[in-house]
């Protein structure tokens, strides 16, 4: 089974989503910053990535570039969740759909059904 790539420094807001998603019958795995994530992307068959832009170690946006630039993962889809940057703002930069933090559970969970399919 795929699984959905939880990325973000704070352990709340991981195991946040973690509740959330596996509640739905997601698999997951988490991350606490871009280098963790690049590596685990590797381990696993993701179907999305769930990542914060704002961490220590490796940005939100260091991560994007460095997965584009890694054929094995460059296809994986993203969805940036933030509280600093705007939705219309990540798009601009990073060409890729963002929900603002505090995330809308709804809102979320239609992406995730439109990317990974039902649990």
């Amino acid at each position: 089974m795929a699984c959905i790539l939880i990325v973000d420094d704070q352990p709340d807001a991981r195991q946040m989503l973690d509740l959330l998603l596996s509640g739905q019958g997601y698999e997951t795995q988490q991350a606490c910053n871009g280098e963790e994530a690049l590596q685990k992307l590797h381990e696993c068959e993701a179907c999305l990535v769930l990542l914060d832009l704002m961490m220590p170690v490796m940005s939100g946006w260091e991560f994007r570039a460095r997965q584009l630039q890694d054929p094995e993962v460059a296809d994986v889809p993203v969805l940036c969740l933030s509280a600093v940057y705007e939705p219309d703002e990540v798009k601009e930069r990073l060409n890729l759909p963002c929900l603002p933090k505090p995330v809308d559970f709804d809102a979320l969970l239609a992406v995730v059904r439109q990317t990974c399919g039902a649990a």
